[in-house]
């Protein structure tokens, strides 16, 4: 209870810091994390570790493709393209219904699309979307990173669901089948919820430019197809990965198809690829578009930031994971008889205590799967639904040590404060949505 208490202050702190007494980010998660290990009693030397392992490893994975996606951004932006793709897809869905495009692309893209990856690439759309529909990014974005996360948590062959399915011993197929119904179910509640909190509060996608500074960009940009390209593409590739892996046979030698596939398909390379899509952009190039003063330059620096905050919030994610605080949270809730909310629970309260999806899942599969025939799962749809339960838990709730909550309040320019108030609530209603819905289909299936 001490431990789970320090969090939670912790976490105060951060919000103190950074939405009343406006200290940067990545200050603020340092010193909590710091906080944090010194006051659960960590070992001095576990505690610089954990800086260096938290900052880099979380870099490692993601900082990369910060920065490209930045890049690409920028040039859609400048270049107009952002816009004009925005002018398009607003005649085809009208400005009414930005909050379900983004939510149920976002829920197509990250079945086989690192969530984190597939919002840096669909947020320049979204921006100018929102911008040219007059709504507040505060919704749009969240329905965006909320249509992500749930099929991140729920559907195979995203690694954490994949991982959760071969512990527990379920069927993927049937697995994919339960978390897409689920999903789908839950997807309407977010859309709901992002609209309503999209109308409450308002900031603007892109305050440096205006509606006339807009029209005349249109004018100058490039076909929709072209401007499509930075951001289809990769996603093309990243899908055709994870779709040769998937169906990879274990021992299967890999030809050189196969691993040029691997290699075009990863999220470096694909955004590498975009990069190089998002350069055919300029219909006139300037010799400072790509110089330190020019588009790439003026990326990088607003990249800069991101990389600081989004390594600082990897930093407290892992000083919580190497203080045990998951390993404590495990044993208080796995002797407790709760049926299938046992797993939801437990999950929750690991990826709530750490930060990360996956590794909540992944444990939360591990303490489960010995417990299952006493708890009485042991048809092969109960393991799918257990495998649900524990999915809709890694999505409650997503706060300071989670890296997607700053990728959404960084690549927005959503405040801090707005983001627990709106995007953390929402992991948390949405993430308890999709649990009621699994322990409602305990009774029908």
């Amino acid at each position: 209870m001490t431990t789970i208490l320090l969090l939670l202050l912790s976490v105060a702190i951060i919000v103190l810091l950074t939405a009343k007494l406006k200290v940067h980010p990545f200050l603020a998660l340092l010193g909590a994390a710091i906080f944090f290990g010194l006051l659960s009693g960590m070992e001095l030397n576990i505690i610089v570790q954990s800086i260096n392992d938290g900052f880099g490893i979380t870099l490692g994975k993601i900082g990369v493709v910060i920065v490209l996606g930045v890049i690409i951004g920028a040039f859609l932006e400048h270049s107009g393209g952002a816009y004009k793709l925005a002018e398009i897809i607003l005649k085809i869905i009208g400005k009414n219904r930005v909050h379900e495009a983004m939510a149920l692309v976002g829920f197509v893209v990250s079945i086989p699309v690192f969530a984190d990856s597939g919002f840096i690439i669909l947020n320049p759309l979204n921006k100018s979307l929102s911008k040219r529909a007059g709504l507040s990014i505060v919704g749009t974005a969240t329905a965006l990173i909320l249509g992500l996360m749930i099929t991140h948590v729920l559907v195979p062959p995203t690694p954490g669901p994949i991982a959760a399915a071969g512990i527990i011993g379920a069927d993927v197929g049937l697995v994919m089948l339960v978390g897409l119904v689920i999903g789908l179910l839950s997807l309407v509640v977010a859309i709901f919820y992002c609209k309503k909190m999209g109308a409450r509060n308002y900031i603007d996608p892109n305050p440096d430019i205006t509606e006339e500074e807009i029209q005349e960009k249109i004018k100058q940009a490039p076909g929709a197809f072209k401007s499509f390209l930075p951001i289809l593409v990769p996603i093309l590739l990243i899908v055709g990965k994870s779709l040769v892996e998937f169906n990879l046979v274990e021992g299967q030698a890999e030809t050189v198809w196969i691993k040029l596939i691997s290699f075009i398909g990863s999220p470096v390379i694909a955004l590498i690829i975009g990069m190089l899509f998002a350069f055919l952009l300029p219909r006139k190039w300037d010799k400072t578009i790509l110089s330190t003063t020019g588009w790439v330059g003026n990326a990088l620096t607003d990249a800069s930031n991101i990389i600081l905050i989004t390594g600082a919030g990897g930093i407290f994610g892992t000083i919580l994971q190497n203080s045990g605080i998951a390993t404590t949270l495990a044993d208080t809730l796995s002797t407790a008889n709760l049926g299938i909310w046992l797993p939801f629970m437990l999950c929750a309260a690991i990826k709530t205590a750490q930060g990360s999806s996956t590794v909540a899942l992944i444990t939360t599969a591990s303490i489960i799967a010995p417990l299952l025939i006493s708890m009485g799962f042991e048809t092969e749809i109960d393991k799918a639904l257990v495998v649900a339960a524990i999915g809709a838990g890694a999505m409650v709730v997503s706060h300071a040590n989670d890296s997607g909550f700053w990728i959404l309040t960084q690549f927005s320019g959503i405040d801090v404060k707005t983001g627990y108030r709106v995007y953390t609530l929402g992991t948390f209603i949405v993430g308890s949505f999709a649990a009621l819905l699994v322990y409602v289909a305990t009774f029908i299936v």
